[in-house]
């Protein structure tokens, strides 16, 4: 699978709230950080964790493209996130870095 693949695979899961999906994107060994900052969840089991903690807090969770780049194994997505429950929309950067197939690092930019 090319990284811009898995990539929009794990972002069809989240729109979807499909965590067995979502999770299946990622590398055993996966790390989640803020840009510049140091790991908040390490391996599938943290990844697991945030995400269904996430899922279940914001049921109308949604997240727009907004623009896609792709460069070797990097790819950075600018996406519109929504919540529901009237709150307001805010913009973010994912940028995630694919080895073998599988998202092994995303860094987040949150406006």
């Amino acid at each position: 699978m090319s990284p811009v693949d898995v990539v929009q695979a794990q972002l069809d899961a989240y729109n979807a709230q499909d965590l067995q999906r979502f999770c299946a994107c990622y590398a055993p060994d996966a790390v989640l950080a803020d840009l510049h900052g140091p790991a908040a969840q390490s391996g599938i089991a943290g990844v697991r964790e945030r995400y269904a903690k996430l899922f279940t807090e914001h049921p109308e969770n949604h997240a727009e493209l907004l623009s896609r780049v792709c460069v070797g194994q990097v790819v950075v997505d600018e996406e519109r996130i929504s919540r529901g429950n009237d709150a307001a929309p805010f913009r973010a950067l994912a940028i995630y870095t694919v080895r073998n197939g599988l998202i092994a690092r995303v860094d987040f930019v949150r406006e």
